[in-house]
């Protein structure tokens, strides 16, 4: 969630659940209340908390980096952003048809599998190339999304593979990527993680 909501949203938790017991363990912030539910809330990029159990001082402590990067591959697109100093600065949203399975048998669906296979591969191509030119330059961190072997294959081009070092959670999962969806995944990318377990 959007750092500037965390207080509030640990106040509303508090309210739901009684007044949690807070903890700093593993490099999150840690609630767990009296009717068992808990909430572990982590900073963005992977940074690590260890500051006090607080919800002001967590929120205090989220930090964006300089410059960098969200991607995002599913077999029938992707999108690609850097954002440098709070803005997004380039994008690219692109789509490519890549055929869905086929039922068929012998060698039909095998001269349809491997249609299907150059289809992605071209796919994932055009989505190197882009994320080549929009994520050229000094990156202090990426976040990625969408289905993870895609991910994998675009991050196999030998252009990215610095970016391979600059890689960090979360992964967001995303449905095929639209320009919509990736404005919502720098959102969601510079916000506070929080996952809350209820009681049985």
């Amino acid at each position: 969630m959007p750092a500037d909501r965390l207080v509030r949203w640990f106040e509303n938790f508090a309210d739901r659940h009684g007044e949690p017991l807070l903890s700093v363990s593993g490099g999150a912030l840690h609630a767990a209340a009296r009717d068992g539910a808990t909430a572990e809330a982590r900073l963005p990029f992977a940074e690590t908390y260890d500051g006090p159990a607080d919800p002001l001082a967590l929120q205090a402590a989220v930090t964006m980096p300089t410059r960098w990067g969200v991607l995002l591959v599913r077999k029938g697109g992707f999108a690609v952003a850097v954002v440098d100093h709070g803005r997004v600065a380039d994008s690219k949203v692109g789509q490519r048809h890549v055929q869905g399975r086929t039922k068929a048998g012998g060698q039909s669906q095998q001269r349809f599998a491997r249609r299907r296979d150059n289809q992605a591969r071209a796919a994932y191509e055009a989505a190197a190339d882009h994320a080549a030119r929009v994520l050229a330059g000094s990156l202090f961190a990426l976040v990625c999304g969408g289905d993870r072997s895609a991910v994998e294959a675009v991050l196999s081009d030998p252009r990215l593979a610095v970016l391979a070092e600059v890689r960090v959670d979360p992964w967001l999962p995303v449905p095929d990527p639209r320009r919509a969806i990736l404005d919502q995944a720098v959102v969601d990318a510079r916000s506070v993680q929080v996952t809350v377990t209820d009681p049985d």
